[in-house]
């Protein structure tokens, strides 16, 4: 199913996004190719298949690494790539007036 850009450019508004005409050119390939495999997976006879509550639920587990208690890092390393910091915290722009 090929998207038109009117499409495209439709999605890119509803989530506030600005593209460039190369990026809805772009977007409308790979939206286009996305909406052609899941028309292909809604071809698959899954009636056979049990209904599950999570990915975790069709079986093994995976293998989780032990709970440990360990030091965490130190306030000035975590924050030493942050664009902006207030002592030891990272400092964000306010968003509510």
């Amino acid at each position: 199913m090929a998207l038109s850009l009117e499409e495209v450019r439709r999605i890119a508004e509803l989530a506030r996004l600005r593209l460039s005409e190369e990026e809805e050119r772009t977007f409308a390939g790979q939206l286009s190719a996305i909406l052609d495999h899941v028309r292909q997976l809604e071809e698959l006879d899954v009636t056979a298949v049990e209904p599950m509550t999570h990915a975790l639920a069709a079986g093994e587990l995976p293998a989780l690494r032990e709970d440990a208690v360990r030091a965490s890092l130190p306030p000035e390393e975590a924050t030493a790539a942050a664009p902006a910091r207030e002592g030891t915290a990272f400092k964000v722009p306010r968003i509510i007036e």
